[in-house]
């Protein structure tokens, strides 16, 4: 299997480990934010563990600090009482938009976002959502959404039903 011209299947587990920090920005629908990093951390905490993530947060002449700032205050998230906050105090919606901001550092090539404005009320899905799409174009990053609202499809060019996976899985059988 080949993404981004890479075959994944090949590489080892480290170096795909390293393939996904440098390449791919997750929003898990759990989050997967750690306990006891701050808002701020966890937002830059992907240019810790690719060079090539921080070089691109950091392309523009911002330090990393502000391009975590950038992303947080377009999420409503940067204000100086939060920033600093373990992600444990904050609510569910400031937490995905914590780890939403996080997968969005440093440019990844490819956005996995699972179920990520299922926390969210509509005033804050559509800032969500006008970010993630304005980010995703300004960086030519790939956008691969999953959700169960129907609602957002018409928002997206290419949209496939789980019947439709479904279907392709059992004719290739």
């Amino acid at each position: 299997m080949k993404i981004l011209g890479e075959t994944i299947n090949r590489l080892s587990g480290a170096r795909r480990d390293h393939f996904r920090s440098d390449h791919i920005g997750f929003v898990f629908q759990l989050f997967n934010l750690i306990p006891y990093l701050s808002v701020l951390e966890h937002v830059t905490l992907p240019c810790r563990f690719s060079g090539l993530r921080k070089q691109k947060a950091t392309e523009s002449g911002r330090s990393l600090h502000d391009e975590a700032m950038r992303l947080l205050t377009h999420l409503d998230m940067a204000h100086e009482d939060l920033i600093h906050r373990p992600v444990t105090e904050l609510s569910i919606c400031q937490q995905q938009r914590v780890a939403t901001a996080r997968a969005l550092i440093g440019a990844p090539e490819i956005i996995i976002a699972d179920e990520p404005t299922s926390a969210l009320d509509s005033d804050m899905r559509q800032a969500f959502l006008r970010l993630l799409f304005q980010e995703c174009e300004e960086t030519g990053s790939t956008l691969l959404f999953v959700s169960h609202d129907r609602q957002l499809e018409s928002l997206f060019e290419h949209h496939i039903t789980l019947d439709e996976i479904n279907r392709t899985q059992l004719g290739a059988q």
